[in-house]
């Protein structure tokens, strides 16, 4: 690789990304100009900043991997992202977020959440899972841009790891909301330009759209022979897995519906909607939110799945075995490979990009959760308002911290999976309330709180109990039951979200219903 060139580009995202820092910081005069812009930022820089914020390193390099596993099929997450991420989130829910937001002066999600409903209760809690779980979510990020790092120029992981996270906690503890969007939007500029320069790459090797496909297809009795034995009703990469199976059961509930259903209560992405200045906004972004999600998702997973196809074309061997068995290096294996050493430190940019987006969005509503929903509402009785800039900025900085200590510690290939836990999480705990505080007039505040409860709790004992991948590295219930699971086929494999979103949902109708007397705040 031309280290000069390298160098180069980075210094020159660097000083790009210093300045647009530097101005959110000289822009911003207010609580409300740090936590919401102003509610004044234009539409395409909202639908850049939030598909740069929605789609991260855990999307191209973690899902992916994964793509080179599920292949095609997971392209039914794409679907997802755009019709329910962008269609639904803009044109529906969105405008009812923005009105909400601006009528009731709510500047960060859980405070949405809570003066909805007139309680303070549901901002502090909110408040503190989003403080203790998101980190979760920012550590496999910085797991991605760091492993693409590692793999293409051999630069210690731990190095890589702080170095990103310094640059990033300077620009977000100290620019706001107003530094996070204009950055997030110039990265996500940066990531669409080079993820279609990937997918035309690709498809052209291959000598077409169809061609690909067909080798790919061509090629599914490999796929079956190499995780044959190791997932249960998995038949290729041009194949839906078999209704029912192991296989099935984790792409539709844990990739697809988790990671495609739970992007609607994501908090950082929730706030971005309180950002613009009127419905129209919000409309005018779908078409520039959609073709990002299009050609961002799209090529990750597509590119994912085909480079099984390269790999056994020119290394005799699946993309997991050249990856060393670590779906997480995937990607990074096959741009090093497939692609020319320019564009190699292009797209080391690209994650970087893209890494430094969602990971500013994650750090900066990490500390207004803690500053805000719970130091501000909680400590303070929602009394003295300019504490909260310094308490957030210090919030930042333990966020930043915590993730950096999990993206040492958590295990080889975590990253896909750890989004889709603490996306589900958060659908799981808020959807229910949040949907109901917008559009349904009978809700109480009693039913919000009992809601997101139940959603949390049992989302935590499926964890802890029932999901293997998850009840096993914790041991819990191995130490108190002698199993590493309490249940046996489906049930170890079914996303928590399946079981909690519905008994969550269930919970604030019923309770609603029976205090009907008690309608809360808004």
């Amino acid at each position: 690789m031309n280290t000069a060139f390298l160098i180069f580009i980075v210094v020159v995202y660097l000083l790009v990304t210093g300045y647009l820092g530097y101005y959110g910081f000289r822009t911003t005069k207010s609580s409300e100009d740090y936590l919401v812009a102003g509610r004044k930022i234009h539409p395409a820089v909202m639908a850049l900043s939030y598909g740069a914020a929605f789609i991260s390193t855990s999307a191209i390099v973690g899902f992916g991997g994964i793509a080179s596993i599920f292949g095609f099929p997971l392209l039914w997450l794409t679907f997802m992202n755009i019709f329910v991420g962008i269609v639904i989130a803009y044109a529906v829910i969105g405008k009812r977020v923005r009105r909400k937001g601006l009528e009731l002066n709510a500047l960060t999600f859980p405070e949405l959440l809570g003066r909805m409903y007139g309680s303070r209760f549901i901002q502090v809690f909110a408040g503190i899972v989003v403080f203790l779980f998101m980190p979760l979510y920012a550590g496999v990020v910085l797991i991605g841009a760091a492993r693409f790092i590692e793999v293409s120029l051999n630069v210690d992981y731990n190095v890589a790891l702080l170095i990103m996270s310094l640059v990033i906690a300077v620009y977000v503890v100290y620019g706001g909301i107003i530094a996070v969007l204009y950055t997030d939007a110039f990265q996500g500029l940066i990531m669409l330009a080079s993820m279609i320069l990937l997918l035309v790459s690709a498809y052209a090797w291959f000598g077409g759209v169809v061609p690909a496909h067909e080798t790919l297809t061509g090629l599914n009795d490999i796929a079956i022979k190499t995780f044959a034995g190791k997932i249960d009703g998995y038949v290729g990469w041009t194949v839906f897995p078999k209704f029912g199976s192991e296989a099935w059961i984790t792409l539709v509930t844990s990739l697809i519906l988790a990671v495609g259903i739970g992007v609607l209560a994501q908090p950082q992405l929730a706030v971005r909607f309180m950002t613009v200045a009127s419905d129209r906004d919000l409309d005018r972004a779908v078409p520039v939110g959609s073709i990002f999600i299009f050609f961002t998702v799209g090529t990750a997973f597509i590119v994912g799945a085909l480079s099984n196809a390269y790999f056994i074309e020119t290394a005799g061997m699946p993309s997991i075995a050249v990856a060393g068995g670590n779906v997480d290096k995937v990607i990074p294996a096959f741009i090093n490979a497939f692609m020319p050493d320019w564009f190699v430190a292009v797209f080391l940019v690209t994650l970087l990009a893209a890494a430094m987006s969602t990971l500013s969005s994650q750090f900066h509503t990490i500390g207004s959760a803690l500053g805000r929903d719970v130091f501000q509402a909680g400590f303070l009785g929602g009394r003295h308002a300019e504490r909260t800039v310094f308490i957030t900025r210090f919030a930042i900085a333990a966020g930043i911290l915590f993730s950096i200590f999990l993206a040492y510690v958590l295990p080889p290939g975590v990253i896909a999976r750890g989004t889709a836990m603490f996306f589900a999480l958060c659908a799981s705990s808020f959807m229910p309330a949040y949907i109901g505080g917008l559009y349904w007039n009978r809700a109480t505040k009693t039913g919000a709180e009992a809601s997101i409860i139940s959603g949390f709790v049992v989302s935590m004992i499926y964890i802890a109990f029932f999901h293997i991948k998850e009840s096993s590295a914790l041991g819990i219930a191995k130490m108190l039951f002698g199993r590493e699971a309490l249940a046996g086929f489906p049930w170890t494999v079914l996303d928590p979200m399946v079981i909690a979103l519905p008994l969550s949902a269930l919970i604030f109708v019923v309770v609603s219903f029976l205090t009907g007397a008690d309608r809360g705040g808004s």
